[in-house]
Order: C-alpha cells, then sequence, then structure tokens
C-alpha cells in the first residue's frame, strides 16, 4: 500500500495550477458521461462502414459495465478501503464520497464499456481506451481514489468485457444486435422515398 499511496501523492501533487485543476475536475465529473454517450452512439449511428462490428461491440461493453459494477459492490464493501481523503492530507478537488475506494466504479465501467467497443472496433475502442485512462488519471488528480482503486477497477471492467466476449453469448449479442438495430434504424434512418 506504500507504493500506492506514493503514486497517489505524485498525482495529486501536481494539483494546484488553476487550468488543470479545472480540466482534471471536469474530466473527472464528466468523462465517464461522455464515455456512456460515444458508446450509445457506437450502436446508434448508421454507420457505413462496419455498423454491425460496433452495434456489437456496443452491446458487449454495455452488459460488462453493468455486470462489473453489480460485482464491484460486494468487493468494495468487502474490502471497505477509505478513500485518500480520509486518511491522508490531500488536494480535494470534487466532493466527498461515501462509497468505499476499491475498486472505482468510474475505471470499472468505463474500461468495460471501451473494451468491450475495442473488441470489435479497434479505432474506435483505441479513442475509448485513453479517454477511461484519462478518467481514471483524473480521478486520482482530484484526490478521490489511489493508482490501486483505479487499476483494479480497469482489470475488472475489461475481464468483464473480455469474458463476455469469450463466452457463448455471441447469439444473444446478435439477437440484441439484430432486434434493437432495426428499432433504431427504422426511427433514425429515412427509407428513401420512392420517385
Amino acid at each position: 500500500m506504500q507504493i500506492d499511496y506514493s503514486l497517489f501523492k505524485l498525482v495529486n501533487g501536481l494539483s494546484g495550477n488553476a487550468i488543470a485543476d479545472r480540466s482534471f475536475t471536469f474530466l473527472a465529473q464528466n468523462l465517464a458521461t461522455l464515455l456512456m454517450v460515444l458508446v450509445a452512439l457506437a450502436f446508434l449511428v448508421p454507420w457505413k462502414q462496419r455498423r454491425d462490428e460496433r452495434r456489437r461491440g456496443a452491446v458487449i461493453g454495455t452488459a460488462a459495465a453493468g455486470l462489473a459494477l453489480l460485482v464491484a459492490q460486494p468487493i468494495a464493501h468487502l474490502v471497505a478501503r477509505a478513500r485518500p481523503y480520509a486518511d491522508h492530507p490531500v488536494h480535494l478537488l470534487i466532493a466527498r464520497s461515501p462509497d468505499p475506494s476499491f475498486p472505482s466504479d468510474h475505471a470499472t465501467g468505463a474500461f468495460a464499456l471501451a473494451f468491450g467497443l475495442w473488441l470489435y472496433d479497434r479505432t474506435l475502442g483505441t479513442v475509448l481506451l485513453v479517454l477511461a485512462a484519462l478518467l481514471s488519471v483524473s480521478r486520482v488528480y482530484v484526490g478521490t481514489h489511489y493508482p490501486g482503486d483505479v487499476l483494479a477497477g480497469a482489470l475488472l471492467g475489461a475481464g468483464m468485457a473480455g469474458a463476455l466476449y469469450l463466452l457463448p453469448t455471441r447469439k444473444l449479442v446478435e439477437l440484441v444486435v439484430r432486434f434493437a438495430g432495426a428499432l433504431t434504424d427504422r426511427v433514425l434512418v429515412r427509407p428513401h422515398s420512392a420517385a
């Protein structure tokens, strides 16, 4: 735990610059929402290429995020790790949370979404993985998580996405993609009118 705290002090100790503080605070509070919107768009946008792959990735990522967050809850209460600001002097830039620190819910959900999409679309998935990593660093920067919290969340989220990808869930994923995809295509894509 000493290494975890030393890394925390290194990252959190960078705070104090008004522009960086505002930027990382914004990222820590809003990047998870942006990731959810991007995954939704990966499903909803009628891409000309790789539409079905992106939809499969969005389905796997979303399911993995939900399941990983369910798994994270009993782990958090079993480990019951206090937030950094409860045990150490920190530069806390966002409101305190009553939840345990380990694992980070933000990192868990973000990496599940990003890795789920990456499994089907390396380009878009890589962008989301970079955003998930940035979210994780920002949660340490603002003083609400140790690096080990976000690392555990990242492993849990990505691991759940990988497990769903490898398990025999493809038929279920295809069913969701076809059914939900057909509905969204009817709503979002205008049928060509007959001349």
